[in-house]
């Protein structure tokens, strides 16, 4: 595989030790977490900036409203 697909630059690259997908693993985040993840790191590195951290809210706003629709259902 090219870098472009293993280790793209708007992710750190693979010499960097702070690679999103590497972040990611090694801290064992979920979908949505990883997500946020991905779009914080690569903010303003692949196009609009704005965008990619209206995505990364848009899976922490997700994540944080199934955490707590699972607290209401563990109360009732």
């Amino acid at each position: 595989m090219n870098d472009a697909v293993d280790h793209p630059a708007h992710y750190g690259g693979e010499d960097n030790s702070y690679e999103a997908i590497k972040v990611v693993e090694a801290w064992d985040l979920d979908f949505y977490l990883g997500n946020v993840i991905k779009y914080v790191s690569r903010a303003g590195k692949k196009g609009d900036e704005l965008e990619d951290l209206k995505k990364a809210r848009w899976y922490l706003d997700r994540k944080i409203a199934r955490m707590e629709a699972a607290t209401k259902e563990q109360e009732t």
